[in-house]
């Protein structure tokens, strides 16, 4: 059982749909049911435009209320956690948002749902003589059906027709072109999702275990288990085996598999615990994927937490081959707080291009030198120096775990992973690095840890590093290699604000150099020197 914030599970869902609306002005709960509103209902109500009804189990927070505003749903109706709502919600909803042009019901794909919102809709039409009309959609592609949607659940897809027909209702459409359009479009998605834990209802413990290597494809947002697991795979492996799947005809959609150039839109979903971080990884993959390997014109690409399943890390992905003038629906303007609002381009339009994500004038003249040329060959006392670094690079990145390991005791635990991205960027120009001229040698190490070492310790050690090839010369004498280490220690003091005693890298950096300048003075042999130094303890 996850921990969770809450007061009690029995209460969750109502306080949550209370803080919905106290957050967001534009919305109103409907007294005595789990419904939320458009603060404006009945405005829309006199103006004779079609209205739109949604709604499922909770826990796919924003969906479904998120969605609830100007230009997307009238109102939504939420059940207990992962359950349908019932039927008398959704028919005190009904004639709450009835419309003389009529009311479209968009639901997904669950005996539950279609019973329910189908019992509703059977009674508002017979007890009230309204006009109302329901459209199923169940575009998940992990499951083999073909031919007639039963059996494929709604996911995350259904917001594409809640912001499509929610336009086109906006905008005066009937009942009957809202109706079709929202039904094509139900047509032509298709969504695949991956998991990398599961999620847990409040009160209960997770349905399904993953072990800490596993991960489980093709999910539904009701904790339940997907279709196949395997071995935990990169981020872009997993990204193109979900779009190849999804474009493939064993997915029983013949939209997909289109010609080269195909105008399509990409929803890159947060199922409720992954990362914003691996998020916007996942979506550059994906677009990168669609336009280079699958030949896709990407249009229209949005990203967030849309339809979640609580706190279940992993993402979802959906497609949807779009027709030119669905375009104009996907842009129309909403008002509702779930809808993940592009932002317009320099010329004020929401068009993607190939060349969103060049990156312009990238690259120092020593970054540049150092991925386009090879360095000179080196002398025999620039090859130990070069051999020296890459021992060093072997044994951070052997020791990774124990860093990561022991600055958990005091730190974010990425110690190790830091250091090793460091020796993998100097391992990879290691031949490209004047060995030969130390100075320039300390200024193309500073400038690989510089772009791969993030945080605090990868500006400690290229400040460490750049102090000391001021005054290093050509390193002809440990003496000049003691003199660099200590001026890059003072720069370090003075730019980093600790000294020793402070618990930081100086506390042992500080006693070696100190060995080492001992070492000198007594005529030490270089070897002996060096032990002294690593060997030394700080007891300043």
């Amino acid at each position: 059982m996850s921990k969770k914030l809450i007061n009690s599970p029995d209460r969750a869902v109502d306080e949550s749909l209370h803080g919905l609306v106290s957050v967001h002005p534009g919305l109103r709960l409907l007294s005595g049911h789990r419904v939320v509103l458009r603060a404006d209902i009945e405005d829309l109500i006199k103006t004779g435009k079609v209205t739109l009804l949604s709604g499922g189990g909770s826990g796919h927070e924003p969906a479904h209320a998120g969605f609830v505003g100007k230009g997307m749903l009238s109102c939504a109706v939420a059940g207990a956690v992962f359950a349908s709502p019932p039927t008398d919600s959704i028919l005190a909803a009904l004639k709450a948002i009835f419309s003389p042009a009529g009311v479209l019901m968009i639901v997904k794909n669950y005996t539950g749902d279609r019973l329910n919102f189908g019992i509703a809709a059977e009674r508002a039409k017979s007890e009230l003589g309204l006009d109302v009309r329901m459209i199923i959609v169940g575009e998940d592609t992990a499951l083999p059906s073909t031919g007639k949607s039963a059996g494929r659940r709604g996911l995350c897809g259904t917001i594409l027709v809640h912001k499509i027909a929610g336009a086109m209702a906006e905008k005066g459409c009937s009942l009957d072109e809202v109706a079709a359009t929202a039904q094509e479009v139900a047509d032509s998605i298709g969504t695949m999702s991956v998991s990398l834990s599961p999620c847990s209802v409040p009160g209960h413990k997770p349905s399904f275990q993953l072990g800490e290597n596993e991960m489980e494809l093709g999910l539904g947002i009701h904790g339940e288990a997907g279709v196949e697991r395997t071995n935990l795979q990169s981020a872009n492996e997993v990204v193109a085996r979900l779009l190849d799947h999804l474009t493939s005809t064993e997915s029983g959609y013949q939209y997909f598999n289109p010609p080269n150039g195909t105008n399509v839109g990409l929803v890159v979903n947060n199922l409720g615990g992954t990362s914003n971080l691996e998020l916007s990884l996942i979506a550059g993959s994906a677009i990168d994927y669609l336009t280079s390997k699958l030949c896709y014109n990407v249009t229209r690409a949005y990203m967030g937490s849309l339809m979640t399943s609580l706190e279940m890390a992993g993402v979802s992905l959906t497609l949807i081959r779009i027709k030119d003038h669905w375009t104009e629906y996907l842009d129309y303007p909403t008002t509702a707080p779930g809808w993940p609002n592009q932002p317009l381009g320099p010329d004020g339009s929401q068009e993607r291009n190939s060349n969103n994500a060049t990156i312009i004038g990238s690259g120092s003249k020593r970054e540049t030198e150092l991925k386009s040329t090879i360095g000179p060959p080196v002398t025999t006392v620039g090859q130990k120096m070069r051999d020296c670094v890459v021992s060093i690079c072997k044994s951070l990145t052997a020791a990774e775990e124990e860093l990561d390991d022991l600055d958990r005791g005091s730190g974010d635990g990425d110690c190790g992973s830091t250091l090793k991205a460091g020796a993998k960027a100097l391992t990879e120009c290691i031949d490209k690095i004047p060995w030969d001229e130390p100075s320039e040698a300390l200024l193309s190490v500073s400038d690989a840890i510089e772009r791969s070492m993030g945080g605090t310790s990868g500006a400690i050690y290229t400040l460490l590093l750049t102090s000391g090839s001021r005054v290093i010369g050509k390193g002809e004498c440990l003496s000049k290699w003691v003199e660099s280490l200590m001026e890059g220690i003072r720069a370090v003091k003075q730019y980093g604000g600790a000294d020793v005693g402070d618990r930081t890298m100086l506390d042992s950096l500080v006693p070696a150099a100190k060995a080492l300048q001992r070492s000198i003075t007594d005529s030490s042999p270089s070897l002996d020197a060096l032990k002294a130094a690593v060997e030394v303890q700080c007891t300043e």
